[in-house]
């Protein structure tokens, strides 16, 4: 009798292990754009971490902004037998093996970007995106005064816009221009360059796009600028969608002398640590920081509640409903999109990142914020 109770035991452990997701062994692939944009190398170790504090396995692997390579990595994940994939996808290529991860059951959360084209996952949880761009073009109003300015003594601006391939590009950007439209219109802010209204001019926008968030390409377009449509006039403001991009657009700005004593007004994103000094040092204007660690450990928690078959519940985040439900449009369906609210940044408030530890692994270089 104790020997039958014994093996019951065993068995009952055994089926509780397996059964059970969050035990040891349990793998979720993590699969991350690029590294060149430094936010990415971060979340993809903060979404490790956060998944081993479950009692996961967790593996990251990144792109290379290579979509075939991530999809080779993804299908890596899968033969290994991967219960659920946290993926920040690189374009509309991925939709294959997304597909792959939904005949194997396999729970997928989009990562801070969605998944468009698919109609394979149902889970997104990223940052109100919209809300990004208005914060940026609120930035710029604040930083020229724009509510005091007037069509006799307009302020000159170009517009730069993300990836074309990253749906979040297009939330940034109308978001951004739900706020500085107004200001065009009344002619106190005059674009210097293409001027797409809204993304939906996809013309235009194409034209202002930054492949795959290359900051080469952003600077290259804005030498081009200096040299030919904004030759004869000095821009107060450029839109930037990211960090990466602004850096790279103020370069090529201080290679022209009518730069060299003032820069114009430059949003940004990511809170990245060389943006965050550079606007200290009162070069670059804004950024808009989001708590990535916060969102890797809000996807891990979705991805564990969707796993055990619980009611979602995430502290910090929203279900997206109404007009931001478009958020989770991936074209093929409408996934249910969880967001958490970013912050906007200037020189007056740059602890904020402090206060959050965003810069732990930096600060051994001896270059405090403070």
């Amino acid at each position: 009798m104790k020997k039958f109770i014994a093996v019951l035991l065993v068995v009952l452990f055994a089926a509780s292990v397996i059964g059970c997701p969050g035990k040891a062994g349990t793998l979720i692939g993590v699969a991350m754009p690029e590294t060149h944009v430094q936010r990415w190398l971060k979340d993809g170790q903060s979404l490790v971490a956060e998944a081993e504090k479950l009692g996961y396995r967790a593996e990251a692997q990144f792109g290379d902004a290579n979509q075939g390579t991530q999809n080779q990595q993804i299908q890596s994940f899968l033969t290994q037998g991967a219960k659920a994939l946290i993926v920040g996808c690189i374009n509309d290529g991925v939709a294959p093996v997304i597909t792959e991860a939904a005949k194997d059951k396999v729970v997928v959360v989009a990562y801070d970007r969605i998944i468009p084209n698919s109609a394979d996952y149902d889970y997104y949880i990223t940052f109100n995106n919209f809300k990004v761009g208005v914060l940026q073009a609120q930035s710029i109003v604040q930083g020229l005064n724009l509510n005091s300015v007037t069509s006799a003594a307009p302020k000159y601006i170009t517009l730069f816009a993300g990836s074309p391939t990253d749906g979040n590009a297009f939330f940034f950007f109308d978001g951004a221009m739900s706020v500085l439209n107004s200001f065009i219109d009344s002619g106190a802010l005059v674009v210097i360059g293409p001027y797409p209204r809204t993304s939906n001019d996809r013309e235009n926008f194409q034209r202002i796009a930054t492949e795959n968030w290359q900051a080469p390409i952003a600077k290259t377009r804005m030498e081009n600028l200096l040299s030919n449509d904004a030759r004869n006039v000095t821009l107060d403001a450029i839109l930037a969608p990211n960090d990466t991009l602004a850096r790279a657009i103020l370069e090529a700005c201080k290679a022209d002398a009518k730069y060299r004593s003032k820069l114009p007004v430059i949003s940004g994103q990511d809170a990245e640590y060389d943006s965050a000094m550079s606007i200290k040092n009162g070069e670059q204007y804004s950024t808009v920081f989001k708590d990535t660690a916060k969102l890797a450990e809000a996807a891990i928690l979705l991805a564990d509640q969707v796993l055990k078959g619980q009611t979602i519940s995430i502290p910090g985040a929203v279900l997206a409903t109404g007009d931001l439900a478009e958020i989770g449009n991936t074209g093929r369906k409408f996934v249910k999109a969880y967001l958490l609210d970013p912050i906007l940044v200037t020189k007056d408030n740059l602890t904020v990142m402090l206060d959050a530890d965003f810069y732990s692994d930096r600060l051994d270089r001896g270059i405090p914020l403070r």
